[in-house]
Parts: C-alpha cells; sequence; structure tokens
C-alpha cells in the first residue's frame, strides 16, 4: 500500500487498500468487542458480516486497478487475498457445528442410508 500507494502515487490502489485495511480493523474491533461483552463463541459469527463485504470489495479492487502493467503486481495480491478469504470462510463454515457442539442424531444417519 504504501510502496505503489503513496512512494509511487497511485490513487487507486491507495484507495483500495486503504478502505481494505478500514474495513479489516472495524472486523478485529468488532471481534474484541463482541468476545470481551458476550464471553462465549457467538464472536466467531462476526466475519460472516464482513466476509461477503471483503469479497466484494477486492474483487471490485482488482477491476478498479484495471490492466495496468505496473499494479499487476497488486492485482496478483488482491485475487490471492480473495482466495486467501474464501478458504478461510470456508473452514470457518465447517467449523461451526464443533464450536456450537450441534449433535448428529446417529439414528436419522443410519435411517438415510
Amino acid at each position: 500500500m504504501l510502496l505503489w500507494g503513496v512512494w509511487w502515487k497511485h490513487s487507486t490502489v491507495l484507495a483500495v487498500l486503504g478502505w481494505y485495511f478500514i474495513i479489516l480493523g472495524l472486523q478485529i474491533l468488532f471481534e474484541v468487542v463482541t468476545l470481551r461483552k458476550l464471553q462465549n463463541v457467538v464472536w466467531v459469527l462476526v466475519p460472516y458480516i464482513y466476509l461477503p463485504y471483503r469479497f466484494w470489495q477486492l474483487y471490485e479492487g482488482s477491476t478498479l486497478l484495471g490492466s495496468e502493467p505496473e499494479l499487476l503486481w497488486v492485482r496478483y495480491l488482491l485475487i490471492f487475498e480473495l482466495v486467501l478469504w474464501i478458504v478461510n470462510y470456508a473452514i470457518d463454515v465447517s467449523q461451526l457445528p464443533r464450536l456450537f457442539r450441534w449433535e448428529v442424531d446417529s439414528t436419522s444417519l443410519t435411517a438415510n442410508s
């Protein structure tokens, strides 16, 4: 962000990454406040509010950068982060049953087989 946005004066990079870090900071702050206030696993649901917006934000950021050759590494960074957050989201969803101790009814599993 500092290299491309400030040093090389690409205002688009500064805008895209600046808002990305602001929203990320808000998410972390909201997670900390929720964890301290509620003191249970409900704080794990906070990313479900922010991650869909982050997906859109990273995708739009990569399209805003266009195909300028000097910003190619920034586009690759945004695409990498988009893939990383999608994997993170899938892992979070897969952990919900364990975190909330949802039990599986074994009789319904054998009846469906």
